[in-house]
């Protein structure tokens, strides 16, 4: 199949060994950042929080946050050009959603007679709420929404990424407390360009399974 869409995700893959010298550009940072501000969520909740590391000085508590486990990721903090931690509100309520409705109606996408309407949509989180006012799984939900987006996004710059799940949420939380600010980050995404001769992962066949295994047209 030949389109440039497919063309770019058939050239994604998970880098295992990123080039220290090189690093994305000012310009493509910006678009890679307005492209995940414009991720999709249910019922518009953007229940979450990105930390882009960048700095030095960020890169070691990214780093020094592998000291117990996922040591396997840890060479990535500082030789990846940026990463991404995503992060979730394991609390999100009905008066943060206010906020978001609010942004509807001053952007002009919703009329203001229909905000009262659109508060109702947050039944969608209540009925993921627990007795004690957490609905973590449903807003960890939405931060996938908003990886697969800056995935793709990264594919069509022709940027290399490392999703990880790998990573230590307690550690994160304490080294990045004033900027997750309550927020969990559970995957963070590396970001930058391979090492073409140590990254063992670069330049191999795409694996999937075939379509006919996955997608049934009913």
């Amino acid at each position: 199949m030949s389109h440039p869409i497919i063309e770019d995700l058939n050239k994604r893959y998970t880098v295992k060994q990123y080039d220290v010298n090189k690093r994305i550009s000012a310009d493509e940072l910006t678009t890679i950042l307005e492209a995940l501000r414009l991720s999709a969520s249910s019922i518009n909740s953007q229940p979450w929080k990105f930390v882009v590391v960048e700095s030095d000085e960020a890169k070691q508590r990214l780093h020094d946050s592998f000291a117990n486990k996922h040591q396997f990721n840890q060479h990535h903090a500082k030789e990846a050009s940026h990463t991404i931690l995503f992060a979730y509100d394991p609390k999100f309520t009905k008066e943060k959603f206010v906020k978001r409705v609010d942004a509807e109606v001053s952007s002009g996408h919703l009329p203001e007679d229909m905000r009262e309407n659109f508060m109702g949509a947050y039944a969608f989180a209540e009925a993921n709420t627990d007795d004690k006012g957490n609905n973590a799984a449903w807003t960890k939900a939405q931060v996938y929404l908003a990886l697969g987006n800056v995935l793709h996004t990264l594919a069509r710059l022709g940027i290399a990424s490392t999703p990880m799940e790998g990573v230590d949420p307690e550690l994160l939380g304490e080294l990045f407390k004033d900027e997750l600010d309550g927020h969990i980050c559970e995957v963070a995404l590396a970001m930058g360009y391979p090492d073409t001769e140590k990254d063992w992962n670069h330049g191999l066949p795409k694996a999937r399974l075939a379509k006919e295994d996955i997608i049934a047209i009913v």
